[in-house]
């Protein structure tokens, strides 16, 4: 069996959520009425960001600055080495800022690693706008990136013996997804999620813990109690 890793940013890479800190600093008033309005689901994600992202005004070299100065997960940097060496693919799957997650992931030295995500366009000195380069008409959850159609995408599946895709994350833009891999490594609300739909999954507590979760699922899967999910 051949594995490629797809990993959640905000909260599970990075220790918060990038855009809402964004909009906390930058944004004008109006931004926490569409997040409500995408919490009680009358818009979709996608509505959701755009219209936020309208609403942040800072410079480039404002923007810059605070990026700077968001931690990512202590162990994430472990863990992307051994997937490299064990040939592992492991792709930046997330719902965020395209720009955002390039500039903190550059600043830890992965800047090599590959990122699917929104992309953060300048729209003028101050302003920006949101593309969609990974969206899909028909994506349950009308997200900006579509992770279920990425999990799709490349894969055939554990029980035909093709390339098997593992999951990280830890919320709400996972959860479509996590019944669209074969495993998911899930923590917070992914979690509860997963556990509630029986979906087949692996709770995990920290990059350091994944890192030892992920050599047990490739040296020795039946210890995790979830082979057969694998087909």
């Amino acid at each position: 069996m051949s594995w490629r890793i797809l990993c959640d940013f905000d909260g599970t890479i990075a220790t918060r959520d990038v855009t809402d800190s964004l909009l906390e600093e930058f944004a004008l008033p109006g931004w926490e009425e569409i997040e409500s309005a995408w919490k009680n689901g009358r818009i979709g994600s996608r509505d959701c960001m755009s219209g936020q992202v309208d609403l942040i005004r800072a410079t480039r070299r404002q923007l810059d600055d605070h990026l700077d100065s968001v931690e990512i997960a202590p162990g994430f940097p472990a863990f992307a080495a051994p997937c490299a060496a064990a040939g592992v693919p492991l792709t930046v799957v997330s719902d965020g800022l395209d720009y955002a997650i390039r500039r903190i992931l550059v600043r830890h030295g992965l800047g090599g690693l590959p990122i699917l995500a929104n992309r953060l366009e300048m729209a003028g000195p101050d302003r920006y706008r949101l593309a969609f380069p990974h969206a899909n008409p028909d994506c349950a959850k009308s997200s900006g990136t579509c992770k279920c159609a990425i999990a799709a995408s490349g894969a055939t599946g554990g029980a035909r013996g093709g390339v098997l895709n593992l999951l990280i994350g830890d919320g709400a833009s996972d959860m479509c997804a996590a019944g669209a891999v074969d495993l998911v490594f899930a923590k917070d609300k992914l979690l509860t999620y997963c556990r509630d739909r029986h979906l087949p999954f692996v709770a995990f507590r920290d990059f350091v813990h994944a890192n030892d979760l992920l050599a047990t699922l490739l040296e020795e899967p039946r210890r995790l109690g979830v082979a057969a999910a694998f087909g």
